[in-house]
């Protein structure tokens, strides 16, 4: 745990040291600033846009603002969580001006009542670097896409931050803009979903009644 609290300080006056030159003129460090998350930032516009070109684009145009408006950064410290949610925001952005009316509606009712709603294709393209040992077969890969599919880009995003980048739920709180409850509790239902939607595929038990509601509850913690 202290490893883990010292490699983190370390990443952030490093980041703080590379902003700090950035800002006083030395441009060229820009890409040792946004290299270890360049992955991470075409993940996250993939699971919104589910277009390897979208993707491309929208991180392209999301590296042009965080280059221009890095002087807006108020809390070096805080640049990862900043820059993704310019990722998040730039897909968003792309995905309504290219695509509305165009696709079908994938429509899902969130915790708190309100209605979310976001447009999508039918054909899913490739989900790039996914850290999980099953996806190298190939009819298992098919499988996680398809299942991926099949949820709503709330939830999609969700698994992305917690389960696949491995951020904490204060980031994750943060990039999303959401409390922690409902964090956990979305979360949680991103996993039911998508183990009911691999189930037929890979023979997954179905969870019990009990499973399904357990932690549904905002002061009922998800499993982290």
């Amino acid at each position: 745990m202290m490893s883990e609290q010292t490699n983190a300080t370390s990443h952030s006056l490093e980041t703080a040291n590379l902003i700090q030159r950035f800002l006083a003129g030395e441009q060229s460090v820009f890409h040792d600033l946004i290299r270890p998350y360049e992955q991470m930032y075409y993940r996250l516009a993939f699971s919104i846009l589910r277009n390897e070109q979208d993707a491309e684009d929208a991180v392209q145009q999301a590296i042009v603002t965080l280059f221009t408006r890095l002087d807006q950064l108020k809390e070096p410290e805080r640049f990862k969580q900043w820059s993704i949610r310019v990722v998040q925001n730039e897909a968003r952005l792309l995905w309504r001006r290219r695509r509305q009316g165009q696709y079908e509606s994938i429509d899902d009712r969130e915790e708190n009542g309100n209605e979310i709603s976001f447009r999508g294709p039918r054909d899913f393209a490739d989900w790039r670097d996914l850290p999980s040992e099953t996806v190298e077969k190939r009819e298992i890969h098919a499988a996680l896409l398809k299942a991926l599919e099949s949820i709503p880009a709330s939830y999609r995003e969700i698994l992305l931050l917690r389960d696949v980048e491995q951020l904490n739920v204060a980031e994750t709180m943060e990039i999303l803009g959401i409390s922690e409850a409902t964090v956990k509790t979305r979360l949680h239902r991103a996993r039911l979903r998508l183990r009911e939607a691999l189930a037929p595929t890979l023979g997954i038990p179905q969870p019990s009644f009990w499973e399904r509601w357990k932690g549904m509850n905002p002061w009922s913690p998800a499993r982290r």
